[in-house]
């Protein structure tokens, strides 16, 4: 076991212990070694030894691989571009030490991350909400709801035994998925789902004296049929979900509700796309999304959202990253377990395919990318538009990214023809660019922070930051 994964299975295991509601005592006890011990374990102070690391993995029923796998990465990649803030441009805070304080301190760098993210909620002018007394910026919500998802890989068991349970009794309730949800609502909970013309803006809406929930005419078929998924889980799923979300660290104020509609739309997912049914169709399909797509009658974006949910032990999926971007650069959704690290606060580098992705309207994007670290990831991007089904209807245009490592790229359909062992389709990449090393960049948008203008007046690069040192 390597010294980083060691620095972080203390922290996991207390995260699993306190999820099941169980005190130091009742764990050790269960293990047969001392309280003691495992209290200096759940601190770092011990190593764990493979024998017990194997108990414990089977106490939680988890893979021992689950205890032992870091997100140092994720984690310094966050402290870097906190620390490549102008407001730290004095203070000569190294990679090193920034690196140190990941690994050794986890806990005191997630407490900096949040004390910056607090920051720049009041100073940035682009936070999403101005902070007012007793309320939380609701970016700093859609931040931790992140970090949440993150830190539970995206998979919350408890959720998927709901969906399964669910999903059983509505297909025995009819043909076919949709009218079989359909006559569910209707007989178990005595709503009448009715499409309806609704007022701008207006997605779903509970009528409680006609006792029917109304579904917006001019949505796309399968965004209204997710929306009665979503109903029906808010309902079924609620014990579940409440309970998920009482045993997290989210922050009081926004996250929890924000937390509460992001889980109903896991169950939703899992409804419409059940976990066995849905990774047999990945593996079978090698990933094709539009293919999956029309077989279980789900959009682009839900299908590559359920893609990263595939972390069942004994059954998962590719670790995969997800990224959802705005024509300006704005990221609305972020996930990673391919190991590639997403900005938190800015706009990622301007050569990820999920910007030029734009250039090519719903066109799958290709590219073999490169991290400053030399990690290589197999990335796919596609367009999407969002709005009505009516005349003149405005349109949002985003962007999905959805890649792996390139240890997992074969496993796609997307990569059949790529030569993945070549270098001249490699497209260096980075995080940031007040983190990214790589200076010979022609489309940097700022300096690195960790280096000092060099003018020449007898050259001009290509790019003016170029010039640095």
């Amino acid at each position: 076991m390597n010294e980083s994964a060691d620095r972080q299975i203390g922290g996991r295991i207390k995260r699993l212990r306190r999820l099941r509601k169980l005190t130091q005592a009742d764990l050790a006890s269960a293990l047969g070694i001392s309280a003691s011990y495992l209290n200096l374990i759940e601190h770092n102070r011990r190593k764990v030894t493979v024998p017990l690391l194997f108990s414990i993995a089977g106490h939680f029923g988890v893979e021992p691989g689950e205890l032992v796998d870091s997100d140092d990465g994720r984690l310094l990649g966050d402290l870097m571009e906190a620390f490549g803030d102008d407001i730290f441009a004095d203070s000569d805070v190294t990679n090193l030490e920034i690196r140190d304080l990941a690994q050794a301190n986890p806990a005191a760098a997630r407490a900096i991350l949040k004390l910056y993210d607090r920051y720049r909620s009041i100073t940035k002018p682009d936070a999403a909400m101005p902070a007012s007394e007793g309320t939380e910026p609701f970016h700093l919500a859609t931040d931790a709801i992140s970090d949440f998802l993150q830190e539970n890989a995206n998979h919350f068991p408890a959720l998927e035994a709901v969906a399964e349970r669910l999903r059983g009794d509505i297909d025995r309730a009819g043909d076919g998925f949709e009218p079989a949800l359909r006559s569910y609502l209707a007989n178990v909970l005595g709503v009448d789902v009715q499409l309806a013309s609704l007022p701008h803006g207006i997605a779903r809406q509970v009528d409680q004296q006609r006792g029917a929930l109304l579904v917006s005419d001019i949505l796309p078929g399968e965004s209204a049929l997710f929306l009665v998924a979503h109903h029906l889980a808010q309902v079924a799923g609620a014990g579940e979900i409440a309970a998920i979300i009482a045993a997290s660290s989210l922050p009081e104020g926004d996250a929890p509700a924000l937390a509460g509609n992001v889980l109903a739309a896991y169950l939703a997912a899992a409804l419409v796309m059940p976990y066995a049914p849905f990774l047999r169709a990945c593996r079978d399909y090698r990933y094709d999304i539009e293919r999956i797509a029309r077989r279980f009658g789900a959009s682009f974006e839900q299908v590559c959202h359920r893609m990263t949910t595939l972390q069942r032990p004994g059954a998962s999926g590719i670790p995969l990253h997800l990224v959802r971007t705005d024509i300006a650069g704005n990221i609305s959704k972020r996930f990673s377990l391919s190991g590639i690290h997403i900005p938190r606060h800015s706009g990622a580098c301007p050569r990820w395919n999920v910007y030029s992705a734009f250039l090519s309207p719903e066109r799958i994007n290709i590219q073999l990318s490169q991290m400053p670290d030399g990690q290589r990831y197999f990335c796919i991007a596609r367009t999407i538009a969002k709005g009505d089904h009516r005349y003149n209807a405005p349109r949002r245009y985003m962007s999905i990214g959805l890649g792996c490592s390139i240890h997992h790229a074969r496993e796609m359909i997307y990569s059949d023809g790529v030569d993945l062992t070549g270098e001249s389709q490699l497209v260096p990449i980075g995080v940031g660019c007040r983190i990214c090393p790589r200076l010979e960049c022609g489309q940097r948008a700022h300096p690195p922070a960790d280096h000092r203008f060099r003018f020449d007046d007898t050259i001009r690069p290509e790019s003016l930051y170029g010039r640095m040192t």
